[in-house]
């Protein structure tokens, strides 16, 4: 019997990934089944379980896969020269990371997928495993965003005097704020993202 290369089975793998995404994203965790994934896949139950032993397997590598497209996104913006205001950045990455995950997951709007991330959220209230894997991805972009803060500060752009650690938390706070309205109100674009956050690191050099 001929080997099957890694490859294949990476791309099987995310073939499997990608249709649990389209489902949670169209009926939610609760409403979608294993057979669900099977159908949306077109794949035996065999196929799919020799990768993924039950649904929450398949909810934690979707919410893996969107913190580590999250990450790389602003991973490279640390690397851009010269560096962009931090408003334009965070707007801009942070609503193309969103639209890509939405039209991945068969989304006809970023705000179907910022649903999909309060579902991971609260799967999180339940599901200790799912918990673990939130916490990393958080301490993955804390990493990755913390780089990004000492790029502005080092640059000028941002005062020296605040811990960075503070920065960063509070950066993910408003990002996260920006899910929550996409997700519930659906009208939190990237433009209003990226005035908000200009006049609010602008205030005191106006005054």
């Amino acid at each position: 019997m001929a080997r099957v290369s890694q490859a294949h089975l990476d791309a099987r793998r995310q073939q499997i990934i990608a249709g649990a995404r389209r489902c949670f994203t169209r009926n939610g965790f609760h409403a979608t089944s294993m057979q669900d994934v099977f159908k949306e896949t077109d794949l035996s139950t065999g196929a799919v379980y020799r990768y993924f032993n039950s649904k929450d397997e398949l909810i934690q590598a979707v919410a893996a896969e969107a913190f580590t497209s999250m990450r790389d996104a602003f991973a490279s913006a640390t690397r851009e020269t010269p560096i962009r205001p931090l408003d334009e950045v965070l707007s801009d990455v942070f609503s193309r990371v969103l639209e890509e995950q939405a039209h991945q997951a068969g989304a006809e709007s970023t705000g179907a997928f910022a649903e999909l991330i309060l579902q991971v959220w609260g799967e999180c209230l339940r599901s200790e495993p799912l918990a673990i894997t939130l916490r990393r991805g958080y301490e993955d972009m804390h990493v990755v965003w913390s780089e990004l803060v000492r790029a502005y500060q080092e640059a000028g752009q941002l005062p020296t005097n605040v811990p960075t650690d503070h920065v960063v938390r509070t950066l993910m706070a408003l990002v996260q704020g920006y899910i929550v309205q996409q997700a519930l109100f659906g009208d939190a674009s990237s433009a209003m993202l990226r005035n908000g956050l200009h006049t609010l690191m602008t205030a005191n050099a106006d005054t």
